[in-house]
């Protein structure tokens, strides 16, 4: 009786850590295939005719548009922003791509600066993961902290928080995290707009 007890005890606390681990993903998990959705939605929509001569008409103020919803998209993970489609269509309705891009990599990489000050605040709340500790180990020299903040920076990647977190928290210079997110993101909108050139077809005056 007293070794079924104790074999009892042994496999609750396993069950509930993979209960734990398996909430902890699932809210994610969810929060990408709704902004998944939302952007294909978005696709869709823009792509139609009337969603094409909205974009014609609102083109004087196209890189603005870009530039604010990026920001918008990249400041905040709690509403998602379907930014990939307008950033691709507004491209693809473009005179100017190489200011549709300056536009949206500059708004991305302020908008994710928000969360490189939180974590310099010290307010950011984060679990600690493998992740995390491994991110937070990379901050701590500035060559790798550049290549990592790029190469998470580059391409849609929603745990790009956790090493703006971490960057902060570690108080590295602003214009180093600055720099390498606004070059992964340059890189980023550079091909959602070669993208939305292939797919989003241009509407004549």
């Amino acid at each position: 009786m007293d070794d079924m007890e104790s074999t009892t005890t042994e496999i609750i606390p396993g069950a509930t850590d993979r209960a734990a681990r398996m909430r902890r993903w699932v809210r994610p998990a969810l929060i990408g295939l709704f902004a998944v959705a939302l952007n294909l939605l978005f696709f869709v929509l823009l792509r139609g005719e009337t969603g094409r001569q909205w974009l014609f008409h609102l083109r004087g103020y196209s890189y603005l548009g870009v530039f604010l919803v990026t920001l918008l998209a990249n400041a905040t993970t709690i509403v998602p922003t379907p930014y990939i489609p307008i950033v691709a269509c507004v491209a693809g309705q473009s005179d100017n791509l190489p200011l549709v891009i300056a536009a949206g990599a500059l708004g991305s990489a302020l908008g994710e600066s928000v969360a490189f000050f939180i974590g310099r605040s010290g307010r950011g709340l984060v679990q600690e993961t493998r992740l995390y500790a491994w991110v937070h180990g990379q901050m701590r020299h500035p060559s790798r902290a550049f290549l990592v903040l790029f190469l998470f920076g580059a391409p849609p990647n929603p745990l790009f928080d956790v090493a703006g977190l971490a960057a902060g928290a570690l108080g590295l210079p602003y214009w180093l995290f600055f720099s390498a997110v606004f070059l992964a993101r340059i890189i980023r909108i550079w091909l959602i707009a070669l993208g939305g050139i292939q797919w989003c077809g241009r509407v004549g005056g």
